[in-house]
């Protein structure tokens, strides 16, 4: 996969001061207030919620919350760029909160389709941590934004839905949650979708979680004779695929930062037991072969940084390429995180393969990002599709 039908403009990669401050604030928190052992200990103490609600409540009071959100609606503001730079600390600790399902993937949804009265009645909420809000679009273990055939059957002003959604983020921790219905038309087809905001103690909705091999939360959601009155669907009736898509591809080059936070972080801790594990009285990081893969997952990194950096930086500017670049970084990516955590696992030798180190949680997050909105074959996909191949 290339660029090579991508314009590049001359980009500034050099951070604000404010971006600055924002990405140390970020790294300090995560590094203390959710560093892995919090991911262990949720996962050890089977915790019902699946997350810290004392630590996302101080996260929230930090403005990490409301980095999406305009300052009209509560939030902070600080931009694409501004939650990229909070992303990637994030993955670096396999930090377990509802960041990327609330504060993300619904903020951005609701910014691309709500009403004003919707925005005021939501997002100041979502930034104060007041209010955790998921999104139910999946129903099938393939990421496929056309393939839904949950059923939105119009009634009185207002839908009825019926059907499943799987792979729902935070789902069973959610106050509220975006259920993606079809209105119109048959599964497959890009047009005739409706987002549907409901409660979560709605009638006739269940919610149920279900276990994640990276110990983070998923559910599943089943809507039978789910009533949606007209004031809580986001945008217009039957044209919510255009919202859902601009928000997807800005939530795909995010959770690409999140994943890139997680590579450098397994390559650095590679590095340092290179440099410690000793075979034959020399460090093991001596022997030529293990030096030539970490030369390669470094090159493999570097263009990572690149691509990921310049994903956030036009997504920003509202580049009309954010489609392509969203396909192409979310791609790349995937790629990486498997490459970079296999090779991590294999150089720690079978100590890697026990609970006693953290290389295998990163093996874990990474295979579950791998297919979350969209695995390297989609994006490849989608890329060569919207370059008219």
């Amino acid at each position: 996969m290339t660029t090579e039908n991508i314009e590049q403009p001359k980009t500034d990669f050099i951070l604000s001061e404010e971006q600055t401050m924002l990405r140390d604030t970020a790294k300090q928190f995560f590094s203390e207030q959710v560093p892995i052992s919090n991911l262990r200990k949720l996962r050890d103490e089977e915790s019902a919620d699946g997350i810290d609600r004392e630590v996302w409540k101080q996260a929230s009071e930090l403005g990490l919350a409301g980095i999406l959100i305009p300052e009209a609606y509560g939030g902070t503001d600080f931009g694409i760029t501004g939650m990229g730079l909070v992303m990637e600390e994030a993955g670096r600790t396999l930090a377990a909160t509802p960041l990327f399902s609330s504060s993300i993937l619904s903020t951005l949804i609701m910014l691309e389709a709500a009403s004003e009265n919707q925005k005021q009645s939501i997002l100041p909420a979502i930034a104060a941590g007041e209010m955790i809000v998921a999104v139910a679009l999946e129903e099938s273990g393939h990421h496929n934004p056309a393939a839904i055939s949950l059923s939105a059957e119009k009634k009185d002003g207002g839908l009825v839905l019926n059907g499943r959604k799987t792979f729902v983020l935070d789902g069973h921790i959610a106050d509220k949650l975006i259920i993606v219905a079809r209105s119109n038309g048959q599964k497959g087809d890009t047009n005739g979708l409706s987002l549907c905001l409901v409660d979560a103690d709605a009638e006739g909705l269940k919610v149920s979680r279900s276990k994640m091999v990276d110990s983070r939360n998923s559910a599943e959601v089943t809507c039978e004779n789910l009533t949606v009155s007209a004031d809580m669907i986001l945008g217009t009736t039957d044209d919510g695929a255009a919202p859902l898509e601009s928000a997807l591809d800005q939530a795909r080059i995010l959770l690409s930062a999140e994943i890139l936070g997680g590579v450098n972080e397994v390559f650095e801790r590679t590095l340092e037991y290179l440099k410690e594990r000793k075979q034959f009285g020399v460090p093991i990081g001596s022997f030529q072969a293990l030096r030539h893969r970490a030369s390669a997952i470094f090159s493999e990194i570097e263009i990572c940084k690149a691509v990921v950096t310049f994903a956030l930086s036009q997504s920003d500017k509202k580049s009309n390429q954010i489609a392509r670049l969203a396909s192409l970084t979310k791609a790349r990516l995937g790629e990486a995180s498997t490459l970079v955590s296999n090779e991590g696992l294999q150089m720690h030798g079978g100590i890697g393969m026990t609970d006693d180190v953290d290389i295998g949680l990163f093996m874990k997050r990474a295979r579950v990002q791998l297919q979350l909105l969209g695995d390297p074959s989609f994006h490849r996909e989608r890329y060569a599709r919207l370059n008219g191949y």
